[in-house]
């Protein structure tokens, strides 16, 4: 895609991820390393997880997530061919990867694609660790939760930050306790009564007022994120209810038989 392409896609699809994807082809060093930074920090695991998932062992899976994102920066790699005509960002990243991973397996050249110390921080990664749902799910439904989680972790600590900046951190402590964790872990949440006793709140109307008001700063940074994802404001709902969609199936794998 040369430079006029780009600057005309850019204007037809605003998004965050193709934006970073243009900053890759087209910035000065630093707005490539910021955008690769971005791309990696959100995208490493899903891609860990679906290599994990094609039956590659722990150390190869690594070293495939590691060749990937160098082959992201390639005179001939994945942003070189990047084109938001074909759709949703990690729908094209995801055909990228399969390309990759048959690349490789044809040639046998993993370590050739692997930069010195890696792109991403790997070593605590461990896959007998990882979520029993991405151990029990598809490759491609393991793709789409850690990409789900990694959007829904940035909106968290965003939503944290901004409670703690208003002072409103028990108000946070209850939202946490109440809405966040129990979906998080696929667990019951705990009674209004208990989180009362435990956080010193007069009453039950009270702490519901309460994590009323952080839920609703909540859906509005999430619909702050997704519209960042998307071409238009009326993709935003739907993007939620596939996100919903999305856990739902999650929890269900995870349930016990």
């Amino acid at each position: 895609m040369n430079a006029s392409n780009s600057a005309n896609a850019k204007k037809l699809f605003p998004t965050t991820q193709w934006t970073h994807v243009f900053s890759l082809q087209l910035g000065d060093q630093s707005r490539r390393e910021a955008a690769l930074a971005e791309l990696v920090a959100t995208y490493w695991k899903p891609v860990y997880y679906y290599v994990r998932h094609k039956g590659h062992d722990e150390q190869s899976a690594k070293d495939l997530t590691q060749g990937f994102f160098q082959k992201m920066l390639s005179s001939h790699g994945v942003v070189q061919k990047a084109d938001p005509a074909r759709g949703r960002f990690r729908t094209f990243l995801l055909t990228c990867l399969n390309r990759y991973l048959s690349d490789v397996f044809r040639t046998e050249r993993t370590k050739r694609h692997m930069p010195a110390g890696g792109l991403v921080s790997l070593e605590t990664m461990n896959w007998a660790k990882a979520p029993e749902l991405v151990r029990r799910s598809t490759a491609l439904e393991a793709f789409d939760y850690a990409w789900a989680c990694s959007l829904l972790d940035k909106v968290f600590a965003e939503a944290e930050t901004k409670c703690r900046e208003k002072g409103t951190v028990t108000q946070w402590e209850l939202f946490r306790a109440k809405v966040l964790e129990p979906i998080r872990d696929n667990v019951d949440p705990p009674s209004l009564e208990h989180l009362c006793e435990k956080y010193g709140i007069p009453d039950k109307a009270t702490a519901s007022d309460m994590i009323f008001t952080v839920k609703r700063r909540f859906r509005a940074l999430l619909r702050r994120h997704v519209r960042q994802l998307v071409d238009s404001d009326a993709e935003v709902d739907c993007e939620i209810r596939e996100l919903i969609a999305l856990f739902s199936r999650a929890a269900a794998i995870s349930s016990p038989d």
